[in-house]
């Protein structure tokens, strides 16, 4: 068994099993708390969901960059 100085930059398929989940999960959340903002009344709401929608959207864009090898995310 070889050991590494540095983690090789590598995603398994239990890796991609699972990032694919994760975007799948957010797109569609994203996707229906964007389509029931204009439904919503209370102003209040509207922000909550908004901010919710960009979270949602950081989460996607984080995981592409990880699909790319480009996140210099921190545990």
């Amino acid at each position: 068994m070889e050991n590494y100085n540095q983690v090789p930059n590598i995603i398994t398929g239990k890796d991609l099993d699972y990032l694919s989940d994760m975007f799948e999960w957010n797109k569609e959340a994203l996707k229906k708390t964007n389509a029931s903002i204009p439904k919503v009344e209370n102003e209040e709401i509207k922000e909550i969901l908004k901010k919710a929608c960009k979270m949602f959207d950081s989460n996607l864009t984080t995981i592409l960059e990880l699909l790319e090898g480009g996140c210099s995310c921190e545990n």
